[in-house]
């Protein structure tokens, strides 16, 4: 089939350690559009800060807000070493949303950066730089876009890990339906969700854990037994696991944990446990490392669900568990942006769906 400029997406699916890059063209088959698998900006800026503690320099800090992580350790290390920090208020939210807790980690907000200052500009999504790479092969990037980000979103008041539960708490209570997962406008209290939006000017954002499941669904073996049977979808990523019972486009379970606190015996168990039903979020919250667990009480009809299927690029750690390893259109890194690419397609209604079902 022919394309035009208006049927091509630029995907990015922003991780802890990689950005995933697609850029579909339906006159291409999956596997033939263009990729790339990139460091992620908080490893960028991470590295940008670290030149400059090692070079004694002042810092200053400007752009938007953007996932911590790799940047914000940076940042505390450049404090550490007993060098300045200034920053833009936007730029700061990225160490806390609240001013008053960026103010106690020594960092001084400030418009302009000071003299002799090494000036470092934070942000999730850096079209210029795409632009520039991929301009070096003469393709020009899209003017549609979509990004998956993981937010922890901010209300005053509310810890992270509380307010990131209660945004994944309401995918359940909404219904669970993936096509309500894909937003553009960012839900209340989502931060990074809006930065992101702001960056590019208006687009298609998703979480990178709804990202993954519609990606998955790209993978013939997972896609039949989300249609007939259930599935349990794992997505080991590099800073969060997230696992979820999904049968047709429904989420009816999930959890999140941290990938670093990931052992094989401790996922075994939730897996088991997301499995028959019983996990709640004040259980998970008392013996695990992460954001929460919630089971939909209309599970209990639907389910169980027996077949497990992991993805993201720390799979290896289930790898003893026997389970089936999502890699659709041969691609398991690229999971995030095609399910991006399928959002796009359900959102306007094309009637084509790059996962195999029908969107009219």
């Amino acid at each position: 089939m022919n394309s035009t400029a208006a049927d091509r997406i630029l995907a990015i699916d922003v991780g802890a350690g990689t950005q995933d890059i697609l850029l579909y063209d339906p006159a291409r088959t999956p596997e033939n559009c263009f990729r790339m698998v990139m460091p992620s900006q908080t490893q960028i800026v991470a590295s940008r800060i670290g030149a400059a503690t090692g070079a004694k320099r002042p810092l200053h800090l400007n752009g938007r807000l953007m996932g911590g992580g790799a940047s914000t350790e940076a940042i505390l290390a450049h404090l550490a070493a007993g060098l300045p920090v200034t920053a833009t208020l936007e730029a700061a939210a990225t160490i806390h949303n609240n001013p008053d807790r960026v103010a106690r980690t020594g960092v001084t907000i400030a418009n302009a950066a000071p003299a002799e200052a090494t000036v470092v500009t934070l942000g999730d999504i850096d079209l210029d730089a795409l632009g520039a790479v991929f301009g070096q092969f003469g393709i020009a990037i899209p003017e549609k876009v979509a990004i998956a980000v993981q937010d922890h979103g901010y209300r005053p008041g509310a810890g992270n890990n509380e307010m990131r539960f209660d945004y994944l708490q309401s995918l359940l209570d909404a219904g669970g339906d993936l096509s309500r997962m894909v937003f553009t406008a960012a839900p209340a209290g989502m931060t990074r969700m809006q930065a992101v939006l702001d960056a590019i000017g208006g687009g298609i954002v998703m979480d990178t854990g709804a990202a993954a499941v519609l990606g998955a669904l790209g993978d013939p073996l997972v896609r039949r037994h989300a249609e007939e049977t259930g599935v349990i979808l794992v997505n080991l990523g590099n800073m969060h696991t997230f696992a979820t019972l999904l049968k047709g486009r429904r989420l009816y379970g999930l959890f999140e944990h941290h990938t670093g606190g990931i052992t094989l015996p401790i996922l075994a168990d939730l897996i088991e446990r997301l499995q028959r039903g019983d996990l709640d979020t004040a259980q998970f919250m008392a013996s695990f490392d992460g954001h929460g667990a919630s089971i939909h009480p209309d599970y209990r009809r639907e389910g169980p669900f027996h077949f497990v299927a992991t993805t993201g690029p720390n799979r290896a750690i289930a790898r003893d568990l026997g389970y089936h390893e999502a890699a659709p259109f041969g691609d398991m890194m690229l999971t995030g942006a095609f399910g991006l690419v399928e959002a796009c397609l359900m959102r306007e209604r094309v009637g084509r769906s790059l996962v195999g079902y029908e969107t009219a």
